[in-house]
């Protein structure tokens, strides 16, 4: 009984200082844990922000979370309106700050007791972190192939460039098969691919006021 109720205590610890080192540290993801340990290939280089085209973030913020730069790591008014709405429930209401929490410390799936996690470790990391180390580790942790994680790994495999010489077009390309990259290819896409393609980078033209925090 005693280890139960001190397991909490040691696991708060223990992602507080995780957090901490994570803080300069570029972390691995849960996902690319997994792989490591049943000694499947992983491919990923992790770079600074500054070395990611400015395309890209700009068209991560566009197609998941438009008010990155206003809430605190958890858009609670997009939360209320899932409880509430059965069309946004279909379309979420996870923030790049909580797929980021999710990546790092959490596992994939869908499970409640994931997102009570979820939600506090997004606002705590949101204010610890800042807005563009959050997206620096977002964009260096986010799976885009089977076993390719980070941008740099990305753009490299699809299209044979470093991340920082991204086009808009293959930024918005990499933006749009998120979150099902295994089913979706951003060197490979499909017609489908291509229209949500184009309509991210559509919007990266209205979006580019909403990505001020992300400068150095």
């Amino acid at each position: 009984m005693g280890f139960v109720l001190l397991l909490p205590a040691v696991l708060a610890v223990l992602t507080l200082v995780l957090a901490l080192v994570y803080s300069a540290v570029t972390p691995p993801s849960t996902l690319m844990l997994g792989r490591w340990l049943t000694l499947q290939p992983v491919e990923r280089v992790a770079v600074p922000l500054s070395q990611i085209a400015p395309a890209l973030p700009l068209a991560v913020i566009s197609s998941e979370d438009q008010r990155f730069c206003l809430d605190h790591g958890v858009d609670f008014g997009a939360l209320r309106d899932v409880v509430e709405d059965d069309d946004a429930r279909a379309r979420g209401a996870s923030t790049i700050a909580m797929q980021t929490v999710k990546n790092v410390f959490l596992w994939p799936g869908r499970s409640y007791i994931r997102k009570a996690m979820e939600i506090p470790l997004a606002l705590a990391l949101d204010a610890l972190w800042g807005k563009r180390r959050m997206m620096e580790i977002y964009l260096n942790v986010a799976e885009w192939g089977d076993g390719i994680y980070g941008a740099q790994a990305a753009s490299r495999h699809w299209f044979r460039k470093d991340a920082r010489d991204l086009t808009r077009s293959e930024a918005a390309l990499l933006a749009a098969v998120l979150p099902n990259p295994i089913l979706r290819s951003a060197g490979r896409p499909s017609p489908g691919v291509r229209r949500r393609a184009a309509r991210i980078q559509a919007m990266m033209a209205h979006t580019e006021g909403l990505a001020g925090c992300l400068r150095p």
